[in-house]
């Protein structure tokens, strides 16, 4: 280990929940008197926060952990998060992992890496005021675990049950990535929607009211909500411009059959009320959805249905996974289960949909004028060519040879590109 600053590399897998607690971490490495770095060849520590939502997450952090360990042979390679919580001994066995510390050890990972390296808290000070990872955007914690049980899903075992953090401290944490420079802030959680059952007098709109009032955060951003969850009441919120028009509502599946068989709360109606209220409601909200293909039982006419409901909705943007048998869960027992090479061919024809729609709702974009967050330091590296999103979560790419390295700017959407859409800068 280098005699002066232990070098820390966190390495993030899966969903923004895990982006959240990521972001926890280096903040609390940073105020034990590890400095962050970002390539693992480079680090002391290499911590994977894994996912475990599909065979293909499992697979991935594998193969990351090996190549964190070919690449640095003498780091501390810590495996955490959900793959670690869901088959702790499966990777404690594999011989490039130096330890495991699964969810529930999540708090006191730091003190116990440092205490293995003998790092004494504090005593490397010049690191405290270091600006934290993801400068641009934080991602904020608000809740933890899932009550809802979905058939295929495993997300309930390895995070446990639905848990709201207080708003106090929800507040306290925007304030503090604020104060370090931080324009965004995205709301992250497994349940969202439920926030605030377990605690007195709150819930999420509640909390968004007093998240407005509270902090000077530039923007506000929730990154996941369920159908049935969405209300006028809350939908009313977003007359504050900070609130961004981006609502990322999972679908799953556009079958009532397999709906049904997953143990969604919602039917494909009440699904497509709650997206012509968005529409209604916030115009030029950008939505997006995730979809899961062959799920068990899901045959010609299943996944027929499912492709013309997704059509028929606009979506922004399509996440689409192919189903992947999570042992544990109920949908591991059900008959009738999917081939791959079905699975394969209908996620290929999803995903042109996914394609189709991506490029639909940027060209409607076209022409407009809209906020984008551009991210730091990228065009000082890349010609001066900055890359950002926009409020409603449109990839916006811009030449300035102006630093807009963490600023807020209007800019006017020109053309499509491949993976973005082209704009102007309009103001400063």
């Amino acid at each position: 280990m280098s005699s002066n600053s232990p070098k820390v590399a966190i390495h993030t897998h899966g969903c923004k929940l895990n982006q959240a607690d990521s972001q926890v971490l280096a903040r609390q490495f940073q105020k034990a008197g590890f400095t962050i770095v970002r390539s693992a060849a480079q680090a002391d520590v290499v911590v994977l926060n894994s996912c475990t939502v599909t065979a293909n997450s499992d697979s991935k952090a594998r193969q990351y952990l090996r190549r964190a360990r070919r690449s640095n042979p003498d780091a501390l390679v810590v495996a955490t998060g959900c793959y670690a919580q869901r088959a702790k001994g499966d990777l404690s066995a594999m011989e490039s992992v130096s330890l495991v510390l699964d969810n529930r050890d999540k708090p006191n990972l730091v003190a116990t890496i440092a205490n293995k390296l003998e790092v004494e808290s504090g005593s490397f000070a010049e690191n405290l005021a270091a600006p934290a990872p993801g400068r641009s955007r934080a991602m904020v914690k608000i809740q933890e675990g899932c009550d809802q049980v979905c058939s295929y899903c495993i997300v309930p075992k390895v995070r446990g049950r639905e848990r709201s953090i207080p708003p106090e401290e929800i507040i306290a944490q925007i304030n503090e990535r604020a104060k370090l420079g931080c324009r965004e802030a995205v709301l992250t959680g497994t349940q969202l929607g439920t926030y605030g059952f377990d605690l007195p007098g709150i819930d999420l709109a509640g909390l968004l009211q007093q998240v407005l009032v509270e902090t000077n955060i530039n923007r506000l951003r929730i990154s996941s909500l369920q159908a049935q969850e969405i209300t006028p009441d809350l939908l009313g919120l977003w007359d504050d411009s900070r609130l961004c028009p981006h609502f990322h509502i999972p679908l799953q599946s556009g079958s009532d059959t397999i709906l049904k068989s997953m143990r969604r709360r919602y039917d494909t109606a009440r699904f497509a009320e709650t997206i012509a209220l968005v529409r209604k409601t916030i115009p030029g909200a950008g939505i997006t959805t995730d979809i899961i293909i062959g799920f068990p039982g899901e045959g010609v006419r299943e996944f027929a249905e499912s492709y013309s409901f997704a059509a028929s909705m606009g979506f922004s943007d399509m996440h689409v996974f192919p189903y992947s048998i999570r042992p544990g869960t109920s949908a591991a027992h059900l008959d009738d289960q999917v081939i791959d090479a079905q699975k394969k061919e209908r996620s290929g024809e999803m995903l042109e949909l996914a394609a189709a729609s991506v490029k639909k709702f940027r060209q409607g974009a076209l022409g407009q004028v809209r906020p984008v967050l551009w991210e730091p330091t990228q065009g000082k590296n890349c010609g001066g060519i900055w890359s950002g999103l926009t409020d409603n979560y449109v990839r916006v790419k811009a030449t300035s040879g102006r630093d807009l390295s963490n600023l807020i700017t209007d800019a006017q959407l020109t053309s499509l590109d491949e993976d973005w859409v082209t704009g102007e800068v309009v103001s400063l």
